[in-house]
C-alpha cells in the first residue's frame, strides 16, 4: 500500500496546505502551517449496504427539548432559557477572565438543582479546583471532579458515571492515542470536539467545552468546532473593569447574541440583574462629551454611556482612539459628518469610549455617538434625561432600527424622559416619553446644536 503523502495545516486558521509555506496564503498568518498526520480516510469501499433512515415532513412537530435550570439566572438566559439534554457548548474568553470560576459557579448550581455534575479538570490539578471552591463557598455541592487530559480514558468515565453535564476544561489540553501529533494541535482538537460532541448525543450528556483564544480574541484551532457544537459562548470583559459580559454568539436552542451580565467580587462572579442601571451608574451631572444610547443585546435592552473626548493634535497625523466600539464605523460616522453637515475634524485627536467596558456592535449607536463627537467638539453638554438610537447612513439619512418600544421602554424605568430617534420609526404602545423624530443628520445637528 503506498505511503499517504504528507499533510500540513495552518494553525492559525486550520487551511490545508499540500506543501510547507511560511505564510499561510488563506489568513496570512506566519510560521503557522505545520506538518500533521493526516486523519484516516476509511476503507475504500463500504462491503454491506446501509439501513434507513427514517424520514419526515416539515409539518411533523417534534417536542420541544428538555431543559435543566441552574438558578443563575444570567447563565440560563444566555443559554436560551436553561441547558438543553445532549447538548454541546463552547465557551471562550481571554487568559485569567473568569472561565473557570464562572464553570464552577454554574456545575455547583446545576449539581444542587439535581443534575449529576462532573467536572474534568485538564489544566489544574484536582486540589487546585478544590481551593477554588472553598474560596467561592461551593465545598459542599455534590459535583463530581476529575483531572485528566487521556480524552479515551475521559469518554470511559463519563460512559461509565453517565452525568446530566460534564464539563471539560480546556478542549486545548485533551489529547486523542489515535492521532499522532501534540495535545493543542489542529488534528487533536479537532477529535477531541468530535469525539466529545459525538459521545453527548449518542448518550444525551450535555457538554461544556472549554476553549482557549487567540491574540485576536478568536476561538484557537480550527473553525469547524465551532460548528460542530449547538452553542457558541463568549466570556469577555476589560481587565480594568470588575464587569464580565457571557455573550453567545450561536445558539441552536436559543436566540443569539444574548448576554448575560456578572461582577467579578471577592466571592466570584455575581449576577447583575439590571446592567442598565449598572452602565449609567457613574453618571452624577451632564457633561459635554456624553450620550445616553439605548440599545439591544438579543432580547433585551441595555442603555450604556458613549464617551467621547476631542482636543487639537500636536501630531500631523491626529489619534483616532476607540474603545468598545468598531473603529471603522467612527471612521464613517466622522466623514459623514464633515461632508454632509460641513463639520471637519482634521486636527483634532478623537478619543471614544462605551463607559463599563461594554462593548457595542449595532448599527443602532451611530447616532448616539454622533451626538457624543458633536456635543464634545462643541462643548455643550446633551440633556441628562435624554436618549439616543439610529443608524446613520453614507447619504446622512437616519435609518429606523428595530425594538424601538423596548428601548423606549427601558429607558423609562431608569427615569429618562426624552428620546431622539430616527423618522418613521414605531413607537406604538409608548406614553409618557417625548420623543423627536429627526429625518436626516443635518436636522439634528441643526436642532440639537444649532449648526447644519
Amino acid at each position: 500500500m503506498a505511503k499517504a503523502p504528507p499533510a500540513f495545516t495552518c494553525t492559525a486558521c486550520g487551511a490545508a496546505h499540500k506543501k510547507w509555506a511560511g505564510r499561510c496564503e488563506s489568513c496570512n498568518a506566519w510560521n503557522s502551517v505545520i506538518e500533521e498526520a493526516p486523519l484516516s480516510a476509511g476503507p475504500k469501499s463500504l462491503g454491506r449496504k446501509g439501513r434507513m433512515i427514517s424520514l419526515t415532513d416539515l409539518a411533523t412537530q417534534a417536542d420541544p427539548p428538555k431543559r435543566a435550570t441552574s438558578g443563575m439566572d444570567e447563565f440560563d438566559r444566555v443559554l436560551g432559557g436553561g441547558l438543553v439534554e445532549a447538548s454541546a457548548i463552547l465557551v471562550g474568553g481571554d487568559p485569567g477572565i473568569g472561565k473557570s470560576t464562572l464553570l464552577l459557579q454554574a456545575a455547583a448550581a446545576f449539581a444542587r438543582n439535581g443534575v449529576k455534575c462532573m467536572y474534568i479538570s485538564g489544566e489544574e490539578a484536582s486540589a487546585q479546583v478544590q481551593m477554588r471552591a472553598q474560596r467561592l463557598g461551593l465545598a459542599d455541592a455534590p459535583v463530581i471532579l476529575g483531572a485528566e487530559t487521556n480524552l479515551r480514558d475521559i469518554l470511559t468515565t463519563l460512559d461509565a458515571e453517565r452525568p446530566g453535564l460534564a464539563i471539560i476544561d480546556s478542549i486545548q489540553t485533551m489529547w486523542l492515542d489515535t492521532v499522532d501529533s501534540a495535545p493543542g494541535s489542529v488534528s487533536q482538537v479537532r477529535s477531541a470536539a468530535h469525539e466529545l460532541v459525538t459521545f453527548a448525543k449518542k448518550r444525551g450528556v450535555a457538554v461544556i467545552l472549554v476553549g482557549h483564544v487567540t491574540k485576536d480574541g478568536q476561538i484557537a484551532g480550527p473553525r469547524v468546532v465551532e460548528h460542530m457544537v449547538d452553542t457558541v459562548l463568549y466570556f469577555e470583559g476589560e481587565r480594568g473593569h470588575h464587569f464580565r459580559i457571557l455573550r453567545a454568539v450561536k445558539n441552536r436552542f436559543g436566540p443569539a447574541a444574548e448576554i448575560g451580565v456578572f461582577e467579578m467580587t471577592g466571592d466570584g462572579l455575581a449576577q447583575v440583574t439590571n446592567p442598565s442601571a449598572l452602565f449609567l451608574s457613574d453618571r452624577d451631572k451632564p457633561a459635554p462629551g456624553s450620550a445616553v444610547f439605548a440599545g439591544i443585546e438579543g432580547t433585551r435592552p441595555v442603555l450604556t454611556e458613549i464617551q467621547a473626548l476631542i482636543a487639537p493634535s500636536p501630531l500631523g497625523t491626529p489619534r483616532r482612539t476607540v474603545v468598545g466600539l468598531d473603529s471603522g464605523r467612527l471612521s464613517t460616522i466622522m466623514a459623514v459628518l464633515e461632508a454632509r453637515c460641513g463639520i471637519p475634524f482634521a486636527g483634532l485627536d478623537v478619543y471614544l469610549n462605551v463607559a463599563g467596558g461594554m462593548r457595542v456592535s449595532e448599527p443602532a449607536a451611530d447616532l448616539a455617538v454622533a451626538a457624543a463627537l458633536l456635543s464634545a467638539r462643541e462643548d455643550v453638554a446633551i440633556p441628562p434625561d435624554m436618549v439616543l438610537f439610529g443608524e446613520i447612513s453614507l447619504s446622512g439619512a437616519l435609518r429606523p432600527v428595530a425594538q424601538t418600544e423596548n428601548r423606549l421602554k427601558e429607558a423609562m424605568k431608569l427615569g429618562f424622559s426624552q428620546a431622539i430617534a430616527p423618522s418613521r420609526s414605531k413607537m406604538a404602545g409608548v406614553e409618557g416619553m417625548a420623543v423627536r423624530q429627526m429625518p436626516d443628520l443635518t436636522a439634528f445637528v441643526g436642532e440639537m446644536f444649532g449648526a447644519g
